[in-house]
């Protein structure tokens, strides 16, 4: 079996997986770290969002290939604060209901911020569209995307 390397929250790991094996199941079976959820497999939920690269990607879809050389960040390694500040924000707001989809959000909208610290509402619509969240609590994870942005911009 081949062996892959991975940066993953700043971290080396060396796993021995099929090439085409997905992240999110390296992550969550492989390596324990089960913050990045399972939702659809299908890259179609959000819930098993990361960062590649500070870009966000369905780590569902992305292959353990894909990842040689890139840097990986999964919900657990988001912060080296206690929090960072789309969390901070999320808790504020008391955006979570079952808290399924929350790393997803979370990643989504910390991807957006990396690239874009001024999203329009149109950009936040766009990637938030891409996250679904059967509880809905979208009134409140708007406002915690305005509070975000402003602590991204104000630290």
């Amino acid at each position: 079996m081949p062996k892959h390397q991975l940066n993953i929250n700043e971290q080396v790991f060396t796993v021995e997986a099929e090439d085409d094996m997905p992240l999110l199941w390296v992550l969550r079976d492989v390596l324990n770290m089960t913050g990045t959820k399972y939702g659809c497999g299908v890259a179609s939920c959000g819930a098993c969002t990361v960062l590649l690269n500070e870009t966000a990607v369905r780590s569902c879809a992305t292959t353990i290939k894909s990842c040689a050389g890139a840097k990986i960040t999964t919900i657990e390694g988001l912060s080296d604060a206690l929090l960072h500040p789309v969390q901070q924000a999320w808790e504020e707001v008391n955006v979570p209901q079952c808290g399924y989809c929350q790393a997803g959000q979370v990643m989504s909208v910390a991807g957006m911020l990396k690239r874009n610290k001024q999203p329009s509402k149109e950009t936040i619509e766009a990637v938030m569209s891409q996250v679904i969240c059967r509880c809905g609590t979208y009134d409140r994870i708007r406002r915690a995307i305005d509070i975000a942005v402003a602590k991204v911009n104000n630290p």
